[in-house]
Protein backbone atom coordinates (compact mmCIF):
# COMPACT_ATOMS: atom_id res chain seq x y z
CA UNK A 1 0.00 0.00 0.00
CA UNK A 2 1.07 3.46 -0.54
CA UNK A 3 0.88 7.03 0.73
CA UNK A 4 -1.98 7.67 -2.23
CA UNK A 5 -3.60 4.26 -1.68
CA UNK A 6 -3.41 4.76 2.26
CA UNK A 7 -5.01 8.58 1.44
CA UNK A 8 -7.66 7.38 -0.84
CA UNK A 9 -8.69 4.67 1.14
CA UNK A 10 -8.90 6.31 4.64
CA UNK A 11 -11.04 9.12 2.47
CA UNK A 12 -13.33 6.37 0.82
CA UNK A 13 -14.06 4.66 4.38
CA UNK A 14 -15.09 7.72 6.52
CA UNK A 15 -16.58 10.37 3.74
CA UNK A 16 -13.93 12.83 4.04
CA UNK A 17 -12.49 15.22 1.26
CA UNK A 18 -9.08 13.42 0.01
CA UNK A 19 -7.29 17.00 0.17
CA UNK A 20 -8.29 16.87 4.11
CA UNK A 21 -6.97 13.52 4.80
CA UNK A 22 -3.94 14.24 2.78
CA UNK A 23 -3.13 16.70 5.08
CA UNK A 24 -3.88 14.66 8.24
CA UNK A 25 -1.19 12.07 6.67
CA UNK A 26 1.38 14.19 5.95
CA UNK A 27 1.40 15.77 9.15
CA UNK A 28 1.63 12.37 11.07
CA UNK A 29 4.70 11.41 8.83
CA UNK A 30 6.24 14.72 9.54
CA UNK A 31 5.50 14.49 13.29
CA UNK A 32 7.07 10.98 13.27
CA UNK A 33 10.11 11.88 11.22
CA UNK A 34 10.49 14.97 13.95
CA UNK A 35 10.36 12.67 17.07
CA UNK A 36 13.26 10.34 15.55
CA UNK A 37 14.82 12.90 14.01
CA UNK A 38 15.09 14.50 17.92
CA UNK A 39 16.08 10.95 19.37
CA UNK A 40 12.09 10.53 20.70
CA UNK A 41 10.35 7.10 20.36
CA UNK A 42 7.27 7.16 18.67
CA UNK A 43 4.66 4.19 19.79
CA UNK A 44 1.33 3.99 18.36
CA UNK A 45 -0.36 0.63 20.90
CA UNK A 46 -1.28 -2.07 18.67
CA UNK A 47 0.64 -1.52 15.77
CA UNK A 48 4.24 -0.89 16.83
CA UNK A 49 7.13 1.30 17.96
CA UNK A 50 9.66 3.33 16.40
CA UNK A 51 13.51 4.30 17.60
CA UNK A 52 16.31 5.63 16.61
CA UNK A 53 19.04 3.00 16.64
CA UNK A 54 23.22 4.26 15.86
CA UNK A 55 25.47 1.87 14.36
CA UNK A 56 29.15 2.32 14.89
CA UNK A 57 31.88 2.78 12.06
CA UNK A 58 33.29 -0.28 11.01
CA UNK A 59 34.92 -1.82 7.98
CA UNK A 60 33.39 -3.24 5.21
CA UNK A 61 33.74 -5.35 2.02
CA UNK A 62 32.70 -3.39 -1.45
CA UNK A 63 31.03 -6.77 -2.60
CA UNK A 64 32.37 -6.22 -6.59
CA UNK A 65 36.09 -5.80 -5.92
CA UNK A 66 36.22 -7.48 -1.96
CA UNK A 67 38.45 -4.36 -1.09
CA UNK A 68 37.75 -3.32 2.33
CA UNK A 69 35.81 -0.24 2.86
CA UNK A 70 35.35 2.36 5.63
CA UNK A 71 31.69 2.69 6.94
CA UNK A 72 31.06 5.67 9.06
CA UNK A 73 29.04 5.47 12.05
CA UNK A 74 25.25 6.22 11.36
CA UNK A 75 21.92 6.10 13.17
CA UNK A 76 19.30 3.76 11.19
CA UNK A 77 15.35 3.97 11.67
CA UNK A 78 14.13 0.61 13.87
CA UNK A 79 10.58 -0.58 13.83
CA UNK A 80 9.36 -3.30 16.54
CA UNK A 81 5.78 -4.96 15.97
CA UNK A 82 3.31 -4.38 18.91
CA UNK A 83 1.46 -7.65 20.20
CA UNK A 84 -1.59 -7.07 18.54
CA UNK A 85 -0.04 -6.39 15.38
CA UNK A 86 1.91 -9.59 15.85
CA UNK A 87 -1.13 -11.57 17.33
CA UNK A 88 -3.24 -10.75 13.93
CA UNK A 89 -0.60 -11.57 11.32
CA UNK A 90 0.26 -15.39 13.07
CA UNK A 91 -3.38 -15.70 13.54
CA UNK A 92 -4.10 -15.56 9.58
CA UNK A 93 -1.99 -18.27 8.86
Amino acid sequence: MTRSDLIARIAQNRGLFQRDVERVVATVFEEVTNALSRGDRVELRGFGAFSVKDRDARTGRNPRTGEAVDVDAKSVPFFKTGKQLRERLNDSQ
